[in-house]
């Protein structure tokens, strides 16, 4: 039981159903008085969620690509192991946020894991991924670098034809960025 204002005593679910009218009559009347709609509160909601999600997915790739690279520095084939998986859940995470550019790096780190191993067709497979979004991007410094790296697996499987093939594409790339570090190389 509850007491309104007169000292009657009313069941609860009745005035629960008066204050529930009064809420939402109050919130009817404000919302048709005011330029702020219950709808667009609403969208700038689930705007403000989504890029709370977005930031939190992105926290969480740089992240993961962080803690790639500090096991890949380690040198050991157990965390290069690691630094790949690492790096595969943050591919994940780019590909959602539609990062071509970290996604690009992302594969050419996975690449360069499986070339340290020995695995040389699988870095063939990330690297040729990684060189279309490169281009996208315009990288023509990353574009370069994933080119001498392709070549540079050719040598290693013993195909001199194609890595010269590659290393000859990489060449005028290193000069159009005056890098001359990639040049010599």
């Amino acid at each position: 039981m509850v007491t309104d204002n007169k000292s009657q005593k009313i069941p609860f679910h009745q005035a629960l159903t008066k204050r529930a009218v009064v809420f939402f009559v109050t919130l009817f009347v404000l919302s048709e008085s005011s330029a702020v709609s219950a709808g667009n509160y609403g969208l700038k909601i689930v705007q403000k969620l989504e890029t709370t999600q977005q930031n939190n997915t992105h926290a969480e790739a740089a992240k993961l690509t962080n803690e790639g690279l500090q096991l890949f520095k380690q040198g050991t084939a157990e965390s290069l192991t690691k630094a790949r998986e690492k790096w595969q859940a943050a591919l994940i995470l780019w590909e959602k946020l539609e990062d071509k550019s970290w996604q690009a790096f992302t594969l050419v780190f996975i690449g360069v894991t499986y070339d340290n191993l020995g695995e040389k067709q699988k870095a063939l497979f990330y690297y040729n991924q990684a060189l279309p979004l490169h281009r996208a991007e315009g990288d023509r410094g990353g574009e370069a670098r994933i080119v001498n790296n392709i070549g540079a697996v050719y040598s290693a499987l013993g195909e001199p034809q194609k890595a010269l093939s590659f290393f000859n594409q990489a060449l005028p790339l290193y000069r159009a960025v005056s890098d001359k570090s990639g040049e010599a190389t």
